[in-house]
């Protein structure tokens, strides 16, 4: 076997990786030490900015397979066939910290699902939470603010985080999601996953559905309290990614089965919530679960940074027979994803192999930016339409149009008789036993008891109080004595 030689950027070989050329011994150093002035400017420039939510990440590959025939609800090639596999590559990661945060935190996880379909990829970019905090895009930057590190501390702080809430009702479902049991995964493999939004299939016939997507672990859910998931913190700040990997290394492949919610379309509009407020979700006794098929990693990527640091999702990257729905924060994630990657990687990120389709090519007229690595023939065109036989538009639709009438561009509708931002807070906290309660309470109180302000302790209080009585009353007491101590 030969020896490898250490090289250049040019691919020039390297006589001395060990000493600085300099000017004698000791000496000042040369200008013409290539390979050091080379290194060092590199050096210099290996951090791209990291995202500004789910910065701290974890990714596999893997492959979801059909169990199920969904094609009376979906035209989409790749649920088409009971025992159909497609590629995927998965990305779990926690929302509020930075890159070097620590795994075991009180915080949603994101569940991003990457399908290397025959039709294009496919990005379903969800939650472990079924529902969020907002329901209107135009509040994410002020939502991940307050959440963030505070400018003049530099760290979170209740203050920002529980103002933030008391201004926004539509919250308190998932804070109760969140100061729940499920508030900390004891890993990625032990959580389900959620599409979170509301989707839409449409079948061959044109015929359209609102879905909404349930990957339930196959593992088990397990979560931490708060006392374990400081202690694993403090111990291994990267729990989660070591018990990722480690699972996999040894052949211990997680695993998820994929159900669906589906909604005729036609029934949307009289549905007693609204059908795309991403903070509520629809009751399984209305619309029960329907099983499509199982997720299975078995792969770990051979480099973070390449593949997990540089893993690019977007809701926007539909295939045909999925599209989106009237939801407005997916609106707003359509354009929000796929804008923060052409400013995180670059124009060309979807060239990198791990954004790159890989059953099909993609074939359009975007060209040039940093770093293009995509060109085709020396007659290819840059506009369209052409004479030269370029790539053309199918005219079929990825998915049937959204009807806008009779939507009032408010995120509550009249005619949704149980649309407020309490009662499915309160359905949640109704359906806990008695010591999920009191650790939802425990928790809640933990964090709002810090509060400096009184005004925004009461705003929050009365959020629980309409969620339901008991709910309230019990968070009231629980601050109270906090305080009192």
């Amino acid at each position: 076997m030969s020896k490898r030689v250490l090289t250049t950027e040019s691919g020039a070989p390297v006589a001395d990786n060990q000493n600085s050329a300099s000017a004698g011994v000791g000496g000042p150093l040369l200008l013409q030490d290539q390979h050091l002035l080379e290194k060092l400017a590199r050096f210099n420039r290996e951090r791209i900015p990291e995202r500004v939510v789910h910065a701290r990440g974890s990714g596999a590959y893997g492959y979801f397979e059909v169990t199920d025939d969904v094609t009376g609800f979906t035209r989409a090639d790749f649920l088409g066939e009971v025992g159909k596999r497609t590629e995927t590559f998965v990305r779990f990661s926690t929302v509020a910290d930075n890159l070097g945060g620590a795994d075991a935190v009180r915080d949603p996880r994101g569940f991003a699902v990457k399908f290397y379909t025959e039709e294009g990829n496919y990005d379903l970019v969800g939650n472990n939470t079924p529902v969020f905090f907002l329901n209107d895009p135009v509040k994410f930057p002020d939502f991940i603010h307050s959440q963030k590190r505070d400018p003049f501390t530099g760290k979170q702080e209740p203050d920002n985080v529980w103002d933030f809430w008391a201004h926004s009702p539509q919250s308190t479902h998932q804070i109760t999601w969140l100061m729940g049991d499920r508030g900390i995964p004891a890993s990625y493999r032990h959580m389900n996953g959620f599409g979170s939004h509301t989707y839409q299939w449409t079948n061959a016939e044109g015929g359209a559905f609102f879905v909404k997507y349930h990957f339930k672990t196959n593992q088990g859910i397990r979560c931490l309290s708060s006392e374990q998931a400081a202690e694993i913190a403090g111990k291994d700040p990267n729990s989660h990614q070591t018990d990722l990997l480690q699972a996999i290394e040894r052949g211990v492949n997680p695993s998820w089965t994929l159900y669906v919610q589906i909604m005729p379309a036609a029934e949307a509009a009289d549905y007693r919530f609204n059908p795309f407020d991403v903070t509520k979700v629809w009751p399984h006794a209305d619309y029960p679960l329907q099983r499509v098929g199982r997720l299975v990693l078995d792969r770990n990527p051979d480099n973070v940074f390449a593949e997990v640091e540089q893993a690019a999702f977007s809701p926007n990257n539909f295939v045909p027979g999925i599209g989106p729905s009237p939801d407005k924060m997916l609106q707003g994630r359509l354009f929000a994803y796929a804008d923060a990657h052409r400013y995180r990687l670059g124009v060309n990120h979807t060239q990198l192999p791990v954004n790159a389709p890989k059953a099909t090519k993609a074939d359009n007229y975007g060209r040039d930016g940093v770093m293009a690595t995509r060109y085709g023939s020396r007659h290819d065109k840059n506009y369209e339409p052409n004479s030269y036989d370029g790539p053309a538009q199918t005219n079929e639709a990825l998915s049937a149009p959204l009807a806008v009438s009779g939507w009032t561009g408010t995120h509550a509708n009249a005619q949704h008789v149980k649309d407020d931002d309490f009662f499915q807070a309160g359905e949640l906290y109704r359906l806990m036993s008695d010591e999920e309660k009191s650790r939802l309470i425990a928790n809640i109180a933990g964090g709002l008891s810090q509060v400096s302000r009184d005004d925004v302790i009461e705003k929050n209080l009365a959020h629980f109080h309409a969620a339901d009585a008991e709910y309230g009353k019990r968070v009231e007491e629980a601050v109270r004595a906090l305080r009192d101590e």
